[in-house]
């Protein structure tokens, strides 16, 4: 009787500890399963064809303009060549570097590469702007003896090229001194043919 009390009291106590065990695991949180997105990297392209920046000139001079490419690992460029169009007229065809004046242009750059054996090219078209600058003005009119504001050296004019001088102020002759030419520097009066007084 003793035994079987024994192993009743036991067995009680285990379905007790059970219960308990699964009240607590039933109670205890559970975490939320995390979830891991995996973005693929963007793969560069073979070549990048870049946008060839606007120009500036001054007077009749011309702006030269080059293909601007970028090629990634593993490509071989062949070629890089531009076609320029102004309105319907076709300019330049396939040249590795264009010569511009002021005006604007469609200019079509044409690139062809190699990745391993295989042959590829590609085109990207922009409008190409080449501004004129109007050039820095560096003399003026006199107003008689005079000279402008801005210009203070005065550019006489006297026989021949040889004898042209150059007055600045606080020099002997200055005030007295009718200019042909009024100048913003000496660099600049020197450059037009003018030498320097000696006094």
């Amino acid at each position: 009787m003793k035994i079987f009390t024994r192993t009743l009291v036991a067995v009680a106590a285990s379905i007790s500890i059970a219960f308990s065990g699964a009240a607590v695991a039933t109670a205890a949180p559970v975490a939320p399963a995390q979830s891991i997105s995996v973005v693929a990297a963007k793969k560069a392209p073979a070549v990048t064809i870049k946008k060839i920046p606007n120009k500036s000139v001054k007077g009749s001079a011309k702006a030269t303009i080059k293909p601007l490419v970028k090629a990634s690992k593993g490509t071989k460029i062949t070629s890089k060549l531009l076609t320029v169009k102004r309105g319907k007229k076709t300019l330049v065809k396939n040249k590795t570097s264009v010569s511009l004046k002021a005006g604007t242009y469609k200019v079509t750059t044409t690139v062809k590469y190699k990745i391993g054996k295989k042959k590829r090219s590609i085109s990207k078209a922009q409008t190409l702007i080449v501004k004129k600058v109007a050039a820095k003005k560096s003399w003026s009119k006199p107003k008689g003896k005079s000279c402008p504001a801005g210009f203070p050296v005065k550019g006489n004019q006297t026989g021949s090229n040889k004898e042209w001088k150059y007055h600045v102020r606080g020099g002997q002759y200055y005030d007295r001194t009718v200019p042909e030419q009024c100048f913003k520097t000496t660099s600049d009066a020197s450059k037009a043919g003018y030498r320097a007084s000696k006094r």
